[in-house]
């Protein structure tokens, strides 16, 4: 499914859109370049979900946990993972294969762990469309 955005709140409400549909045990891998507003559609992902509290990239922490209405939502940004092994200190198998919900950032980083059974989302600029144009690509 290709989603075009024209605004950050475009983004959000792809997001939301996603993250209201989501199911018990989905992991969600997201990739785009820095910059590109995979946060922002993570915020509208976690809002779907019935996370009311503010969702922030979790660079330094690896993973962060939030409580939905619906399910737990784990929010992962592994773009500082220098190895893969270091997703076993965080006990990601626990996550990935858990009762809640996974969004992974930068999840070609992690490509040999990631399970066979994921929803890829990318996201990409194309200036020449403007400058907040995204294309939101959902496989």
């Amino acid at each position: 499914m290709k989603i075009e955005s024209y605004s950050a709140k475009d983004t959000f409400n792809a997001g939301y859109k996603l993250g209201s549909q989501a199911t018990k045990g989905q992991v969600y891998c997201l990739t785009g370049d820095l910059g590109v507003g995979k946060t922002v559609f993570t915020q509208g992902f976690a809002k779907g979900l019935g996370v009311d509290d503010h969702v922030n990239s979790p660079t330094f922490t690896i993973v962060k946990e939030y409580e939905g209405n619906k399910l737990p939502f784990y929010h992962f940004d592994v773009y500082r993972i220098v190895d893969v092994q270091e997703m076993d200190e965080i006990g990601y198998e626990e996550y990935f294969y858990g009762d809640g919900v996974c969004m992974i950032e930068w999840s070609d980083l992690i490509e040999d762990i990631l399970p066979m059974d994921r929803v890829s989302i990318e996201i990409k600029k194309d200036l020449a469309k403007g400058y907040d144009y995204r294309e939101i690509n959902i496989i």
